[in-house]
């Protein structure tokens, strides 16, 4: 199942804390929303690949290296929140949605 090509203003971009997630549903989907200290914002799929939890909102963000990361609250695989695949597993990985912010606002889609 992939997202509306339709963009949808999910929340406001200081709704989002620094090293948090939060879930939102888009559309029919469950999206993990993460900021990172820089000011980035990521979306990913918020079920865990190995628990099928709507759990990943609710993982440890970290980083490996200079590689901003995401560590399951379940079983504690780590995913890069650019790619969505798992560091530790490569055959795991979490579908990456397109997110920005404009006027203050967070917007899923495109």
């Amino acid at each position: 199942m992939t997202l509306s090509t339709t963009a949808v203003v999910v929340c406001g971009y200081d709704a989002l804390l620094p090293e948090r997630g939060v879930a939102a549903l888009v559309g029919d989907r469950q999206v993990a929303l993460f900021r990172t200290f820089d000011g980035s914002v990521f979306a990913l799929d918020n079920t865990d690949p190995v628990s099928g939890a709507n759990v990943m909102s609710r993982g440890i963000v970290g980083s490996r290296g200079a590689v901003a990361t995401v560590a399951s609250p379940m079983f504690k695989q780590v995913y890069d929140l650019r790619t969505g695949v798992c560091l530790d597993d490569p055959s795991l990985s979490l579908k990456v949605y397109p997110v920005r912010v404009a006027d203050g606002q967070v917007i899923v889609g495109e």
